[in-house]
């Protein structure tokens, strides 16, 4: 094959430094053009973007606050909205250069092309810096000045207890809802969240509605108007009142409704609460869904709730075949917790049943329960008792017959030896740590439940825990939250320390010198404890991020 030659490359020297190059209209080399254009003249190498460090959101031109991530595709719009001139060139590639967070500086790399001459362009790299300038957006100079507020939700559940409001804090924070509050505030039944602006409360409504079974109404209050321009200044209220039915609470339908629920038995028990709550009949294992719609017709308390609950113990289980999703209907036989402890002196060998003097009753009872599937002979489960002797203020209890309402109900399972031995929980929840008067959309307190203090705070504490324990009870539960790794988690050791305490109210007791009395109590607790103890698995857990300002609610 012959070797042909391409055509021959003509070539001229550039004006100005003598290089040979390709011919073009100005006769340069890229050198010397760009020495002699400038293509990023007029516009600015340095700039500046103006930051809210309350709400955390950047200044876009001409007056609108967004909120950008760092090195996101929307900071790099608002930096570029912030430069003049390039409108007159053609921007191919902008992109962010990397420095240190605390350095207050934006540094951003720009490609642009320009035609300089008759059919010829010019491509340029070149770098902008900006500086970060901390300022206050008007909404949080509004709150600097103690502005008052525009929109208040008032957030109310006529109950005895606070697992309601600790569950919504969750909610809200999982789902980001608290971003638009200026505070919140805890009140008598509930809690008071403050906006900015009529849109936000409403959002705050509608979220609530998917979340909880509710029913909201608002009103308006006229503060200032103006009768030249016809502009007026309202302020915006909105009341949501929360269903009074909780979990594992016991409730009586009235007779009317319940044969309009698939005739379902008036005696229930709720099982979960959503945007409405279901009820389930231990017995038949019928279930309903009652709507927030529903319950409003014709409303009902309900007859007990988990302070009422008691402990028994389980002393045979036998299913009886009905299986309906997870709940297993069995007939069980249980007594009160400690029924049948043994009483006996320190001189007595042989412990004896002394049934005179015990003080809880040794009756065994026969029940029918749902929880076949979980229940084993020797488990503790908590449940109501003495129904059928119970007084209770509600008339349509008092309408049942007598051969409806059993002796027993069991509720859940429960895990005393576990919860003796008071571990340290491997996990934590956020908290939104916002009140009144604090700058920030967060601060560093324990949450917004349980702020009042004083004769309340014990009751709080114990509804926090009774809230842990059942997000560690039921999965789907926990599935609803977010639960975040806890960082130096110790497990309490028994044996630990040269001087143990008695019992919540005992007093200090010298630990005596017996390595192997101590060893054998120690293996004796552990045989004891549940193997089944629900535990909240690491892919669970979500890692803790620093960056986050939120009140640590620790799981323990």
């Amino acid at each position: 094959m012959e070797f042909v030659p391409g055509p021959a490359v003509h070539r001229v020297l550039c004006a100005d430094c003598g290089t040979p190059i390709v011919p073009n209209s100005a006769n340069l080399c890229v050198a010397c053009l760009r020495n002699t254009v400038d293509i990023t003249e007029g516009i600015p190498k340095q700039s500046s973007v103006s930051f809210c460090r309350n709400c955390e959101r950047f200044l876009s031109p001409p007056q609108s606050w967004t909120l950008a991530r760092p090195e996101s595709q929307e900071l790099l719009a608002i930096c570029l909205k912030r430069l003049k001139g390039l409108k007159t060139v053609r921007l191919t590639e902008a992109h962010f250069i990397w420095t240190e967070p605390h350095s207050k500086r934006l540094r951003v790399s720009l490609t642009i092309q320009k035609e300089v001459l008759t059919s010829t362009i010019l491509e340029q790299i070149f770098e902008i810096e900006y500086l970060v300038q901390h300022g206050q957006c008007p909404d949080c100079t509004k709150l600097a000045a103690k502005n008052t507020w525009k929109a208040l939700v008032q957030v109310r559940q006529k109950v005895s207890h606070k697992r309601t409001f600790l569950y919504l804090e969750q909610l809200i924070l999982k789902h980001g809802t608290q971003k638009d509050t200026i505070s919140v505030k805890e009140v008598r039944d509930g809690l008071d969240f403050f906006y900015s602006q009529r849109s936000h409360a409403i959002k705050m409504v509608e979220f609530l509605a998917g979340v909880v079974p509710v029913r909201s109404k608002g009103s308006e209050q006229l503060l200032s108007t103006d009768t030249h321009s016809g502009t007026a200044n309202y302020k915006f209220t909105y009341s949501v009142e929360i269903v009074p039915i909780c979990k594992d609470d016991l409730v009586c339908i009235p007779p009317k409704q319940a044969r309009q629920l698939s005739n379902i038995s008036p005696l229930t028990i709720c099982t979960r609460v959503g945007n409405s709550f279901q009820l389930l009949d231990p017995a038949t294992l019928q279930t309903c869904e009652i709507s927030a719609q529903v319950y409003w017709r014709a409303p009902f308390a309900s007859l007990a709730t988990v302070t009422d609950l008691v402990e028994f113990t389980i002393l045979d289980v036998e299913p009886s075949g009905t299986v309906r999703g997870k709940w297993v209907s069995a007939d069980a036989q249980v007594a009160m917790s400690g029924a049948f402890k043994s009483h006996g002196s320190y001189d007595d060998q042989d412990a004896i049943m002394d049934h005179e003097s015990s003080s809880v009753s040794t009756q065994i009872f026969h029940t029918r329960t749902h929880l076949g599937a979980i229940l084993q002979p020797g488990d503790t489960a908590l449940g109501y008792h003495h129904l059928s002797n119970a007084n209770f203020n509600s008339d349509d209890f008092s309408s049942l017959p007598s051969s409806r309402i059993p002796d027993i109900i069991l509720v859940k399972k429960t895990y005393p030896n576990r919860r003796k031995k008071n571990k340290t929980r491997n996990w934590k929840l956020r908290s939104i740590a916002k009140e009144a008067g604090e700058e920030g959309e967060t601060g560093a307190g324990r949450g917004v439940v349980g702020r009042m203090g004083g004769r309340d705070q014990k009751k709080v504490e114990e509804d926090y825990e009774l809230f842990l324990r059942d997000l560690e009870e039921d999965p789907e539960l926990r599935g609803t939250v977010n639960l975040y790794a806890a960082k130096d988690t110790k497990m309490r050791d028994a044996t630990d320390g040269a001087r143990k305490k008695g019992g919540q109210y005992g007093m200090d007791v010298d630990e005596m010198d017996t390595s192997n009395t101590t060893v054998a109590n120690v293996d004796q607790q552990d045989a004891e404890e549940e193997t089944d103890f629900p535990t909240v698995k690491l892919e669970e857990l979500l890692e803790e991020f620093d960056e986050m300002t939120l009140g640590d609610s620790e799981g323990s």
